[in-house]
């Protein structure tokens, strides 16, 4: 098994918060949460870019192409508006869709927000790399993460032979 240090990287989808108008706070909750999950050692690669479809498609591929991410999380840009187009890029730039993760994402965030409903994140891989589409509020990340992070592990090490260490306790635990 490969023990070498895994990369994961974070983009932030904000119009107002790649322009300096509101603070960005998705990007921090999936950082604190991947830090408290992840016992195996990791680097990181952050960013906070605008809502525009071609944007979020050249940072995803940038992030697992050249970047080599092997966990790309986004947050942001999942809503109904027309300027939520994050699964769309996402879809755009994956060579597959696990509908499962998404599925699992809003089941378990329909059990406290009944607007869960609305949101259309998603997950795929390019190459290599997981992509998982989250909420933009902190807690919806949380939710979100703790729905289907069991599923990371096996899901590296059968794209790349990554051999990452989970925090059981944390990832398991109710957010409800």
């Amino acid at each position: 098994m490969n023990n070498t240090k895994i990369k994961v990287g974070f983009i932030t989808i904000s119009d107002r918060a790649a322009r300096g108008e509101y603070e960005d706070i998705g990007g921090p909750a999936m950082q604190a949460w991947i830090n408290s999950a992840l016992l195996s050692p990791y680097d990181i690669e952050t960013i906070i870019i605008e809502d525009e479809q071609a944007l979020i498609e050249q940072t995803m591929m940038d992030f697992s192409d050249n970047k080599h991410c092997n966990l790309i999380l986004t947050t942001g840009g999942t809503g109904p508006t027309t300027r939520d187009v994050t699964p769309e890029a996402t879809q755009a730039v994956c060579e597959r869709i696990f509908d499962g993760f998404a599925q699992q994402m809003r089941t378990v965030s329909l059990r406290t927000v009944p607007t869960a409903i609305l949101s259309r994140q998603t997950a795929g891989t390019r190459g290599k790399s997981l992509i998982i589409n989250l909420p933009g509020k902190p807690e919806a990340i949380a939710v979100c993460l703790g729905a289907v992070f069991l599923a990371v592990p096996k899901c590296l090490e059968l794209l790349d032979n990554s051999n990452i260490q989970i925090d059981l306790d944390f990832v398991e635990q109710d957010p409800s």
